[in-house]
């Protein structure tokens, strides 16, 4: 009987682990997700900057968190500062850009 009562006991705490495991993995999944997204937009501004002959991808940093766009860094004008502003607009799941590239 004191066998049965110490398995049954092993058996509750080892499903009470499984599901806190469980239960802290339901939101991992969003929070990776979101990181893909995020690099892959990133990526996909940068490429897109690098095959646009009037922006000089190489100046402007491109950082994504959940889909907001940040451009930062330096352009010679306000047409390329704009350029790269409108490629990353144009991307698809951005959802708003925020545009810090100052004109030198």
């Amino acid at each position: 009987m004191k066998k049965e009562g110490a398995r049954a006991g092993r058996n509750g705490l080892l499903m009470s682990v499984v599901v806190i495991a469980l239960a802290g993995c339901v939101n991992a999944g969003e929070k990776t997700g979101a990181y893909v997204d995020d690099a892959w937009i990133t990526s996909k501004i940068k490429s897109e900057m690098v095959a646009d002959k009037s922006v000089k991808a190489r100046d402007i940093t491109v950082n994504t968190t959940k889909g907001v766009v940040t451009l930062s860094g330096r352009a010679e004008t306000w047409e390329e500062s704009n350029r790269a502003a409108e490629i990353a607009t144009r991307v698809k799941g951005v959802k708003e850009v925020e545009n810090h590239i100052h004109i030198e």
